[in-house]
């Protein structure tokens, strides 16, 4: 296998695994009120997220920031959390389709904090000086973009049939998204080491 699939397949596999369900849950927050004619402002995003990954592990791999694991730990859940929170509100209102530029915040900021959570992992797999863990950085970072679309296109086709065959409304299913999110994330969030201290 070569340098690029063994890397790409880091990236997949960085989303596409049973322990990365906090990324699954903010990408399933993120799409839960769009479909599919939505698809130019969901790889927007999507992009946004990888871009700010990508620039979170290129400042860990040269040294110019690092972030404890408690922080990280605690603002994942807190990303994820604000962008259901958003949804609920916004939830049958018109504003939400003129803009996404909260969102992108929100998901620049969650691609940030989410590769400085991985940064230390992603420094013992890639070795070598800085310079050398670029393309692999790179190549990775494809992995990530392309693992995420496979997300959200699952999560349009499950939003589809469960508006078109069970006949949810696309209001009742973005609350029913959105609660099903915060029950998972605000335990998450309350039972934080930051929180406990």
């Amino acid at each position: 296998m070569s340098d690029f699939w063994i890397y790409f397949n880091h990236g997949l596999k960085h989303i596409l695994s049973f322990s990365a369900y906090d990324h699954v849950l903010f990408l399933l927050a993120l799409v839960a009120s769009y479909e599919f004619k939505d698809w130019k402002r969901l790889l927007i995003l999507v992009t946004t997220f990888t871009l700010g990954h990508t620039l979170a592990l290129f400042l860990s791999v040269f040294n110019i920031i690092t972030v404890k694991s408690e922080w990280v730990v605690f603002l994942i859940p807190i990303t994820i959390l604000i962008v259901a929170v958003y949804n609920i509100v916004a939830a049958g209102k018109s504003f939400k389709k003129n803009t996404i530029t909260f969102i992108a915040l929100v998901t620049a900021f969650f691609g940030i904090i989410h590769g400085l959570g991985f940064s230390s992992y992603f420094n013992t797999f890639v070795s070598g000086k800085p310079s050398d863990k670029l393309a692999p950085l790179l190549e990775f970072a494809l992995g990530i973009e392309a693992a995420q679309i496979i997300v959200i296109i699952l999560a349009l086709l499950l939003a589809y049939v469960v508006q078109t065959l069970l006949k949810f409304s696309k209001r009742d299913w973005i609350l029913i998204v959105s609660a099903f999110i915060l029950g998972v994330v605000v335990p998450m969030i309350v039972h934080n080491k930051i929180l406990s201290n």
